[in-house]
């Protein structure tokens, strides 16, 4: 009887270990992986795959991911997700509304998804902001799919323009008190975005004390670090004040990202108004007045890259 009962007992071990093993096979995984190099990858366990479509310039795709949230991919490069784009947005918007002293008229190329659009709207002194995006299936995709960056979309000092940022800021002269640079990666749709001739453009349209933020890319791999060094070496000879800050992003290459400041006045340290945006209360969950002047003093490997002071001053000043 007992020995019976221990063959019972085998076989229903073996029935339930069946039953999970058919279980697991029916919960297959998927994943979205990106190449950042040749020879490193990031990937992102996904639930499910929300959108998929092709516009006339690019693949976009939105998935639903356990730890990042929502995502959005532009022919298969990361653009954000749910769970970190605060970090991106706050740093290219706050730092320069931090510097200027009476920003009314902004200038934003690219930000199809929303989210600077959606920082820049808690400034009520803000009187009108041109956002210039090429794509417009990404306007309307993130508007269905990601609300929580496309939430000021509706702005009613917002005016959207579909067309080449190239084109657009090439007729302006002498009209924007900021012009935020949010573009791709420096190839397809987003290439004409890193010229001399565009950063040229971009000095025409500001006004006299004029300020542009850009996307830098990642300093850490050789082929972003090459673009890194491009960038700046272009906006060097537009602008007579330019720095790099930093911010440090999970879901980009290496989660180490530059940002360009290029100023026609004003520094980003020397006059920082740290009172006067401290007093405005934003509560914002990245950026702050004291991290805004630690982003601008660099790792040593990142001031290699540039033609800058010795490695004593690590702020590109």
């Amino acid at each position: 009887e007992i020995g019976s009962g221990l063959v019972g007992s085998e076989m229903c071990i073996r029935d339930r270990q069946k039953k999970r093993s058919r279980r697991e096979e029916n919960r297959m995984e998927y994943w979205f992986s990106e190449e950042q190099t040749p020879n490193v990858k990031l990937s992102i366990r996904v639930d499910r795959q929300l959108y998929s479509g092709k516009s006339e310039f690019q693949r976009i795709d939105v998935f639903d991911s356990p730890e990042f949230g929502r995502f959005l991919t532009l022919d298969g490069y990361m653009m954000l997700t749910e769970k970190d784009e605060f970090i991106y947005h706050e740093m290219i918007t706050h730092v320069p509304m931090a510097v200027h002293p009476a920003v009314k008229n902004v200038l934003v190329i690219g930000a199809g998804d929303g989210g600077v659009i959606r920082e820049l709207t808690r400034y009520p002194e803000i009187e009108h902001i041109d956002l210039v995006e090429i794509d417009e299936l990404v306007v309307e995709v993130c508007k269905k799919y990601l609300p929580k960056t496309s939430c000021r979309l509706d702005d009613p000092r917002l005016s959207i323009h579909y067309e080449d940022g190239v084109r657009f800021v090439r007729s302006c002269e002498d009209k924007y008190d900021l012009i935020i640079v949010d573009s791709t990666d420096p190839f397809g749709p987003g290439e004409g975005l890193f010229t001399r001739e565009f950063y040229g453009s971009c000095y025409k349209a500001l006004k006299e004390d004029g300020i542009m933020v850009n996307q830098h890319e990642s300093p850490f791999y050789d082929e972003d670090a090459t673009a890194c060094q491009r960038a700046h070496k272009r906006i060097v000879e537009s602008f007579p004040i330019s720095r790099v800050f930093q911010a440090h992003i999970p879901t980009y290459p290496s989660g180490h990202w530059l940002f360009g400041f290029a100023s026609k006045k004003y520094h980003p340290l020397k006059d920082l108004a740290e009172a006067r945006w401290n007093l405005r209360g934003l509560g914002c969950k990245y950026y702050t007045t004291t991290l805004h002047k630690g982003a601008f003093y660099l790792p040593a490997y990142v001031c290699l890259l540039y033609t800058s002071p010795s490695p004593r001053d690590r702020s590109l000043s």
